[in-house]
């Protein structure tokens, strides 16, 4: 009889206590369901648990749950709570089931409402999604996720963090993890944790680990934590004033390339011909529009335009320069003041001429995507690709006008006519030819470099005078007709332009270029390489 009533004791003990674990595990860990429904709480810290929930569960729809609720596309259905995925159409929304995956057809606006959001979740969010994508099999996502992770380490992701470096086999990913643990190690609660996190960051140019940084400079209590965040950031600060420095110089170099381009054409013609071409500018509009034009022209082959649009533009302004040396310039040789006062009228005329023929308005030309994007050497320097491409464009237009001129005939002809020019023609060489050429020629790079311009700047009918009075400065200022003259002296004004432009500002520092050339003229009248010849003589 005792034996029964042990065993009815311990059954109704089952019975009663049986439900509770169940029941309790029901609450540490609910299901996705569960959580999912969790998400239309107005309380934002229920909603966090439950994004938590979510994230912890393993549920395979657990990444694109969080990410739609992270893009604004989680809504519930109003009529019966159910969540959904939305998808924007015209007058209202296409809905889909969350748990079933299944399309729910179209709803209307009234007929749902967005899943809420504040910025502390939109935090937690990103750093879920980021853990959710860490096992990814694809490198790139893995790499992404831990620096998304990064932002919000702290000591309780360092478990995670050393799983997944036990088991990443990629360089960058395993380099970015080493990272990120010793981010999180900067909210440990032991101090040699800390100071050793502290010594595996120094020097790193991060903008998130220069933030971390800086907050346990200020609030860790311990001394020599502190002191140790303190040394890092004065290494990483150096390092950041050497990158500013070489980006001002990259920028210096590319504003001075531009230079080079504009300049290098009216060296031919004024230094060689003694030509004050104030119609120079519009040359290298004509070539920024044929830029234009040629892009119009090949809609499905945007990416080889410019190859197109070079020789295009070099023939179209180079035409427009023989035309203009044989209709004026021709007759006025020898009187300097009459070619400015002509050589004016002819570009108003030019631009007159782009107004009407294409537009009044600025053209939008578009860049390739190899142009596209930047060069990121590191968190603190990232160079733009259009503008290398620019600076090596410069460098090769500078070296294909130098073969001409020193191993061509037309190049030997034109050295020998701005020497001494009735000692060519004794020599039999055409002069009155030779200028029709040469100045065609300088005409044609402004054209080339116009093709540059429209990939840097805009273009319309007035880009032309933007640059006009910057390339006589760079023409003077390296010495008239001197090829090399005009690529150190652009590239110089160009740096200088941009190393005083952070303290005096953009106008400022080019009344300052201006200024230094005028008293640099004032000791050197010929410039930096002065031209023997006929050049240095008049």
């Amino acid at each position: 009889m005792i034996q029964w009533v042990r065993i009815a004791l311990l059954v109704l003990g089952l019975i009663v206590l049986g439900p509770a674990p169940a029941q309790e595990q029901a609450q540490v860990a609910p299901s996705f369901e569960q959580s999912l429904t969790r998400l239309l709480d107005r309380s934002f810290k229920v909603k966090s648990a439950a994004a938590d929930a979510i994230a912890a569960g393993g549920d395979e729809r657990a990444p694109h749950v969080l990410t739609a609720l992270l893009d604004g596309r989680l809504f519930y259905r109003k009529s019966d709570r159910l969540v959904v995925y939305v998808e924007q159409q015209t007058d209202g929304y296409r809905i889909t089931d969350v748990l079933s995956g299944e399309p729910l057809g179209d709803a209307g606006k009234r007929d749902v409402k967005k899943i809420g959001l504040n910025n502390k979740l939109r935090r937690r969010l990103r750093t879920a999604i980021a853990g959710l994508t860490l096992d990814h099999a694809d490198s790139e996502v893995r790499l992404d996720a831990v620096r998304e992770l990064m932002s919000g380490a702290d000591a309780d992701l360092m478990p995670r963090l050393r799983t997944r470096l036990d088991l990443e086999q990629n360089p960058a990913v395993r380099e970015a993890l080493e990272r990120a643990l010793a981010v999180a190690g900067l909210t440990s609660p032991d101090p040699q944790v800390r100071l050793a996190a502290v010594a595996m960051l120094r020097g790193n140019l991060e903008p998130v680990i220069r933030n971390r940084l800086i907050t346990l400079r200020e609030q860790d209590e311990h001394p020599e934590v502190t002191a140790a965040a303190a040394r890092a950031l004065e290494d990483i600060e150096r390092k950041l004033r050497l990158y500013a420095t070489a980006e001002t110089l990259f920028f210096g170099l590319s504003l001075g390339s531009v230079l080079v381009l504009a300049a290098i054409g009216l060296a031919i013609t004024f230094g060689v011909m003694g030509v004050i071409n104030m119609a120079h500018g519009e040359l290298i509009m004509l070539g920024a529009y044929t830029t234009y034009l040629v892009q119009q022209a090949m809609p499905d082959a945007g990416e080889y335009s410019l190859f197109v649009a070079i020789p295009a533009a070099f023939l179209v302004a180079g035409a427009f320069g023989v035309v203009i040396e044989q209709l004026v310039i021709r007759f006025l040789y020898g009187r300097p003041l009459e070619t400015l006062l002509a050589t004016f009228g002819i570009s108003l005329i030019l631009q007159q001429l782009v107004r009407t023929t294409i537009s009044a308005r600025n053209v939008a030309v578009e860049n390739p995507v190899w142009m596209s994007g930047s060069l990121q050497l590191n968190p603190a320097l990232s160079l733009t690709y259009n503008r290398i491409y620019v600076i090596v464009f410069t460098l090769l237009v500078f070296a294909a006008l130098l073969l001409i001129l020193k191993r061509t005939t037309l190049g030997l002809q034109v050295r020998a006519v701005s020497q001494n020019r009735t000692m060519a023609r004794a020599m039999g060489v055409r002069s009155a030819r030779v200028d029709a050429l040469t100045f065609g020629l300088g005409a044609g790079i402004a054209g080339v470099a116009g093709v540059a311009l429209s990939q840097l700047t805009n273009v319309g009918p007035n880009m032309g005078q933007t640059y006009i009075i910057d390339a006589f400065m760079v023409v003077v200022f390296g010495g008239v007709g001197n090829l090399w003259g005009t690529l150190i002296g652009g590239l110089t004004l160009g740096v200088a332009n941009k190393i005083l432009e952070p303290w005096a500002g953009a106008v400022l520092a080019k009344i300052l270029v201006l200024v230094f050339i005028i008293l640099f003229i004032q000791k050197r009248p010929r410039g930096l390489f002065p031209q023997h010849g006929r050049a240095a003589e008049g």
